[in-house]
């Protein structure tokens, strides 16, 4: 398990800025075998968006504008993409701007936990493999 890269994925996936795709590149460019560092990429941001669902599932208004910064906009535009694409949405959770957001609502919807789960890690290992695909 590379740590630094599995906490720095962690962070970026739970609202705050992040640069996990960089450390991933880096960690690549000085020769690190890419399986491991995808696998603990993979799991660190997997984990935090974890924690944005438990957010939303337990939260209410106060907590998902004051504390997480994110205003109604982008959850309504969140709750849009969830509602017109349902489950499948969250294979997109990896994007900027909307796939923080997306696991908030997924949480405040009730989404079905293992679903998350599956379509999350999903995204979120393409992503990583890609990348380290892409360098290689």
């Amino acid at each position: 398990m590379d740590w630094p890269l599995f906490l720095s994925a962690l962070l970026s996936a739970t609202l705050l800025p992040g640069g996990s795709e960089l450390l991933l590149l880096y960690k690549l460019g000085q020769g690190a075998t890419a399986l491991p560092l995808v696998l603990s990429a993979t799991a660190g941001n997997l984990i935090g968006s974890l924690i944005t669902y438990a957010m939303g599932r337990a939260g209410n208004a106060v907590l998902h504008k004051r504390w997480l910064g994110i205003d109604e906009h982008k959850i309504a535009r969140a709750e849009q993409w969830f509602a017109r694409w349902g489950r499948p949405s969250l294979l997109l959770a990896w994007l900027p701007i909307v796939g923080d957001p997306l696991c908030l609502v997924a949480g405040i919807l009730r989404a079905s936990l293992f679903w998350f789960v599956v379509l999350v890690a999903i995204g979120k290992l393409g992503r990583y493999g890609f990348l380290a695909w892409a360098v290689g």
